[in-house]
């Protein structure tokens, strides 16, 4: 991994980019888009209300959040990534490999220098947050020095992030932006058959994984993390995908913002059928692993005495399969085999 830039580096580095940018004639400058070639570039998108365009297929891509990397990791571009970062868990199974050789710049969100210190190609996030001012950097600061810039569809299709916190739905989130955001990858890359092909594959999960199940009135709540005051799901996140899927209910279908913080005592008052918690190897939280945060409802004397709590019905899940991304497939299959195994399910 080479070493992170220090300020005086990381200040010549984007003057000198800059400098590069106008010499080329590079910025708005009038001059008429370039048509696709032979080799379908330029490849040009629409992307969270910006056109982003890619001159050449990356070979020094940084992505900077765990969903964006597995995507790509899965579309077999390992060797066009230059490194990634903020990480929740494990990488996917069977992506061991290939995530080993590309270097991790920090588990966290890495500072706007780190990323530049990757002569980076090509920058792309699973979230608006983290290319935005208090996250990495705002993506106006990488499109000034002529990296492109992309965010999953997931995180602005339906969804007000204006404002503080993890944003707020407008509308129900479904599989398909997922899809679009491995579709749109793939071609960035110039790969678009592996694109296809890996969403085939995710479609078939879900169908096998769903098939003839009827989970109608049981009622479920996804416990991201924090045990003083818990992030759980509202109703149309990652975690309404799952739930719709299957056709049971969220406890907390009446909140559209996407982790809201909510009380023990209201979520007691609630008593869901099952609890589906989230399993973090990260540190930014109290109660991240799953082990902590059975721990704490089995011993809190406001949750203890939960139905959920009591029958031990929990259902595990990475946090990559609580937020919108392809592993959210494998949030479907395991509350699936859950509800299934406890009774819940016909």
């Amino acid at each position: 991994m080479p070493p992170i830039a220090g300020p005086a580096r990381s200040a010549a580095l984007l003057t000198a980019a800059l400098l590069l940018l106008t010499a080329c004639g590079g910025g708005t400058d009038g001059t008429a888009a370039k048509s696709p070639g032979a080799d379908g570039y330029p490849v040009t998108l629409k992307n969270c209300g910006r056109t982003v365009t890619v001159d050449a297929a990356p070979e020094r891509a940084v992505p900077v959040d765990q969903g964006s990397t597995e995507i790509l990791l899965s579309l077999g571009l390992a060797d066009r990534l230059a490194a990634t970062a903020t990480w929740t868990d494990p990488v996917l199974k069977g992506l061991e490999k290939a995530n080993a050789g590309v270097p991790r710049i920090s588990d966290n969100r890495p500072s706007s220098e780190k990323v530049l210190d990757q002569e980076p190609d090509f920058v792309s996030a699973s979230f608006e947050s983290t290319l935005a001012k208090g996250g990495v950097a705002p993506r106006e600061q990488f499109e000034k020095l002529g990296v492109p810039t992309y965010v999953s569809p997931a995180d602005c299709t339906a969804k007000d992030n204006s404002k503080d916190g993890d944003g707020v739905r407008t509308g129900p989130l479904t599989m398909d932006s997922v899809y679009a955001e491995v579709r749109e990858l793939a071609r960035v890359f110039g790969v678009p058959g592996r694109g296809e092909k890996l969403v085939a594959g995710l479609r078939a999960r879900v169908r096998e994984a769903t098939d003839g199940i009827d989970a109608s009135g049981t009622s479920l709540m996804y416990w991201f993390a924090n045990s003083e005051s818990p992030y759980l799901a509202g109703c149309c996140g990652a975690p309404g995908i799952i739930t719709r899927e299957l056709g049971a209910e969220n406890a907390f279908d009446d909140t559209h913002e996407e982790w809201p913080q909510i009380s023990w005592e209201t979520v007691a008052d609630r008593d869901p059928d099952v609890l589906v918690i989230g399993d973090l190897t990260r540190k930014s939280q109290t109660a991240e692993s799953a082990a902590k945060k059975i721990a704490f409802l089995e011993s809190n004397p406001v949750t203890k005495n939960m139905d959920a709590v009591r029958h031990k019905r929990y259902v595990l899940l990475s946090g990559q399969a609580m937020n919108p991304t392809i592993r959210t497939v494998e949030g479907v299959e395991r509350i699936a085999a859950a509800l299934r195994t406890f009774g819940l399910a016909r």
